[in-house]
């Protein structure tokens, strides 16, 4: 079972054989899929699910704090089921493609006090954007 399977059953997400493509759809390192992406991987699996299925799930899930919806330049909107793992996001300017990386360093702390205008900083989000190599 995944990891996303294991934590939203750990919420008491009711588990419909809908919902569980869903998340089934969302399984995976580095993933980063529209709705519309989500919506043809369960298709597969589940004939019949419709894109307003998906479109509810997804919307459960990141309600729930279990998927991150990630939004980059105005493109369609991604989800992350990697919403445990504390990381960034690395996206190429061209196709879209996004990774997720791991900088060293405490970015938060990176941020000195006088650039914080009284802000008291809980997260800290960085978008790093470039070609990736199939676009370079």
């Amino acid at each position: 079972m995944s990891d996303l399977l294991e934590r939203l059953r750990g919420r008491g997400w009711r588990m419909t054989s809908q919902r569980r493509v869903v998340a089934e759809a969302l399984d995976g390192d580095h993933v980063h899929l529209t709705a519309d992406e989500v919506h043809a991987r369960a298709v597969q699996r589940l004939p019949e699910i419709s894109r307003a299925t998906v479109y509810n799930a997804l919307g459960e899930m990141v309600s729930l704090g279990e998927v991150i919806e990630v939004s980059t330049d105005g493109r369609a909107k991604r989800y992350d089921p990697n919403a445990h793992h504390p990381h960034q996001h690395l996206v190429c300017s061209l196709c879209g493609t996004i990774r997720d990386v791991r900088p060293t360093g405490n970015l938060l702390a990176d941020l000195p006090a006088e650039e914080r205008f009284g802000f008291t900083v809980s997260e800290v989000e960085v978008t790093y954007r470039g070609l990736c190599p199939s676009c370079a």
